[in-house]
């Protein structure tokens, strides 16, 4: 408005001086009849300098208060958009892959324990034999596709799959029956129990896998299982054509001749 400080005080009433002091922030704002005064000189809509001055008098923990609601406000109306994006064709799992779910969550609610997922559906295929390699089949379902489902609220791989175990090769860790889920996403890495597919018969195991180079050089991948009473075998790279690691275990309680019962692992 090309006033003074000095041109500002006349109009209101006060000295240049305690302008200046207010103006530069040493002093608290001024009194309601100073900020009126202040709103009728520069121009200001009756009560806006009033407003801000109350703000400034709240305290630092009032306003962190107030702008850290201001701030879940807007979070929730941005995750009310992302939500409605997913009924114009958009995906709840995409947006969680993403990462925009969480951030919006951890916005409205700062601080708070990792968002555990409802448990997806995973596709029991078929058996996998914990001993020697043997004939498997998941009967041509498409991917998946099963007949059985398990749950497993810390997988997250949409491509994951389980199957029961047969025998007793990977005792004590693995029983006959326990359910294991294995994640194609997973690195495979030299030491993990995997799911084995061999070529060219389609043979299945389940064993625990280490990558070793043979004596010419090529890459040699020995199938172990944890029972030593079931022999070792080591086949060359080529011939395994799937590896996936297994993730997680589902095991029912049983109950001994005693009556007490061993709790499920997962």
């Amino acid at each position: 408005m090309g006033l003074s400080l000095e041109e500002v005080g006349e109009r209101v009433g006060c000295a240049k001086s305690y302008l200046w002091a207010v103006e530069s922030g040493k002093r608290p704002p001024p009194s309601a009849e100073v900020i009126r005064g202040l709103e009728k000189a520069l121009g200001f809509d009756a009560g806006e300098l009033m407003e801000l001055a109350e703000w400034d008098r709240a305290g630092t923990g009032v306003r962190r208060t107030v702008e850290s609601l201001r701030s879940r406000d807007r979070a929730a109306r941005s995750l009310a958009r992302l939500l409605a994006a997913k009924g114009e064709g958009g995906s709840l799992d995409a947006l969680y892959r993403s990462g925009a779910l969480r951030t919006m969550i951890e916005r409205l609610s700062p601080g708070a324990p990792e968002v555990v997922p409802l448990a997806s559906e995973i596709p029991l295929i078929n058996s996998v034999t914990a001993g020697y390699p043997a004939d498997f089949t998941d009967l041509d379902y498409p991917a998946r596709v099963a007949d059985e489902y398990v749950r497993a609220p810390d997988v997250r791989d949409p491509d994951a799959f389980a199957a029961r175990v047969v025998g007793d090769s990977m005792s004590p860790e693995y029983r006959e029956g326990d359910i294991v889920v294995f994640s194609p996403a997973v690195e495979v890495r030299s030491g993990m129990d995997c799911f084995v597919r061999l070529e060219p018969d389609h043979e299945t195991t389940f064993k625990r896998v280490f990558f070793e180079t043979g004596e010419d050089g090529a890459e040699v991948i020995r199938i172990c299982p944890i029972n030593a009473a079931y022999p070792e075998m080591a086949v060359d790279r080529e011939r395994v054509a799937g590896l996936y690691a297994g993730v997680s275990v589902i095991r029912p309680i049983r109950v001994d001749d005693r009556g007490h019962g061993s709790m499920a692992k997962r």
